[in-house]
């Protein structure tokens, strides 16, 4: 054997445009079939996903065993200020005559009372006196941040962990992975709503049977609450015979051409819609709740969404958003901060109270916080109007029950509250979080479209350890 023959030809480096293509796609082909080995995490993903758009609302496990099995999240829409509710810097009032360059302005002192409270002595503002009650089933994160202090951005990337590309929200996440435990009722349910609209509750790319349900309404009559909630021309048996006619044609239609998302979803809200005339009476008729139960939610419309949100836990119903607005405070902090506090003080340390008295504490994780906070300086910079501007590199938001650790305060911002200085948490962060505490690796909670594996953290986030039990 001659070594002359065994060396790089000069045809060897030359391919005609067929045979790239041949090579290119059996390596594409080859990787694709990682997907199909046991075990592999595509694998396992794939798995997930078709067991998902074949029937959606069914209970599924997570990845590992949990506490948590419902999320009610409280969204003070408009940038609560963190500085007037849950991060205390009494230092400021020194420099109340004094333009601060490092954060570009004249402080605002806060014009509230900070108090020690609970065993824990977390510090709490005189404006939550009923959630302080609570204070040591709640975790406070003080180090908040977030990309942009733009309205409609900061809110749809705390509902989605994009401010940009629509994906989907926190809540179609959970109905994903989870399913619901109650196949009569939404398994994701928006109380209120707010700016940037059905961009925040929408499941985008997952199946239409994730995306959350708009209840405008909630305390008043059901059929207020929810619009044409009953069908006034057709019985249910005669609704029946219509649902089940489309059941057979859709069936006829998948076997001669293929499963449609569209349609499928389309079916099953139409289903949902049929159970939901007895269930969700059931479930938003306030008038069954005893009048002394009301009366410790409020009366109010933010006390009767948060008692139809632990009436929809109680039915099984996986995410429920309950949104608050009007935090948006330019200007007259101490009267605007006390009047929406007031709104809400004593609904969520009723409901706080409630859920623990029920035992449904454990695993009902609670979250409250804004899309970011406001600045440390009189609005504008200068010192005239006693509010404050919008604000995204400090803020503070907390959890309670499912699984967190309570009575604890994670991190904190600098001395005038302006930058997250230790123990940073982004907003991606928080969402891992949030994922870890409902059973689900953050990393793998994925969904394949367009040629990719999306998740809620994208490529970024890591779980805060600090504020799991």
């Amino acid at each position: 054997m001659r070594i002359s023959e065994h060396r790089p030809q000069l045809q060897d480096f030359f391919q005609t445009r067929r045979e790239f293509l041949g090579r290119f796609g059996m390596g594409m082909g080859a990787l694709g079939m990682a997907a199909m080995w046991p075990g592999s995490q595509a694998n396992a993903s794939t798995a997930l996903q078709q067991l998902a758009i074949a029937n959606p609302m069914l209970p599924r496990q997570p990845h590992f065993p949990v506490k948590a099995k419902h999320v009610i999240h409280i969204f003070a829409q408009g940038g609560p200020t963190h500085l007037d509710t849950w991060d205390p810097k009494p230092g400021m009032a020194k420099y109340a005559n004094t333009n601060v360059k490092a954060i570009g302005g004249v402080p605002l002192a806060s014009p509230f009372k900070f108090n020690k409270t609970g065993r824990s002595g977390t510090e709490v503002c005189e404006v939550f006196p009923k959630i302080g009650e609570s204070i040591d089933d709640i975790a406070v994160i003080r180090s908040m941040h977030t990309d942009v202090p733009s309205h409609e951005f900061a809110t749809v990337m705390m509902n989605t962990g994009s401010g940009r590309m629509t994906k989907p929200s926190v809540g179609s996440w959970l109905l994903y992975g989870l399913g619901t435990e109650n196949q009569n009722l939404p398994g994701f349910v928006a109380l209120g709503g707010g700016l940037g609209g059905a961009k925040n509750w929408r499941s985008a790319f997952l199946p239409g049977a994730f995306q959350g349900t708009l209840v405008s309404n909630a305390g008043g009559s059901v059929e207020k609450a929810i619009e044409n909630i009953k069908n006034y021309s057709l019985s249910l048996a005669e609704q029946r015979q219509q649902l089940d006619l489309l059941q057979q044609l859709n069936a006829q239609h998948k076997q001669a051409l293929e499963q449609e998302a569209g349609l499928e979803a389309r079916i099953q809200s139409f289903e949902l819609a049929f159970k939901m005339q007895t269930a969700a009476t059931d479930a938003f008729d306030l008038t069954k709740e005893a009048p002394e139960m009301r009366a410790q939610y409020g009366g109010s419309q933010m006390g009767d969404r948060l008692l139809v949100a632990r009436r929809l836990v109680e039915r099984g119903v996986r995410f429920v958003q309950v949104w608050h607005n009007g935090w948006d405070h330019h200007s007259d902090v101490k009267t605007n901060v006390a009047r929406r506090a007031s709104e809400c003080d004593q609904p969520i340390g009723t409901l706080l109270k409630d859920l623990k008295q029920r035992g449904l504490l454990e695993d009902t994780l609670i979250i409250w916080g804004g899309e970011f906070g406001r600045t440390p300086r009189h609005d504008r910079g200068g010192r005239g109007e006693p509010g404050r501007d919008h604000h995204n590199r400090g803020y503070s938001t907390w959890l309670a029950g499912g699984g967190t650790k309570g009575g604890i305060v994670h991190g904190a911002t600098d001395e005038f509250g302006y930058d997250a200085v230790q123990d940073k948490v982004h907003i991606h962060d928080l969402h891992a979080t949030i994922l870890r505490l409902m059973g689900f690796d953050h990393e793998k909670l994925t969904y394949r479209h367009n040629g990719r594996d999306f998740r809620l953290t994208d490529v970024y986030g890591n779980v805060v350890k600090n504020l799991i039990a």
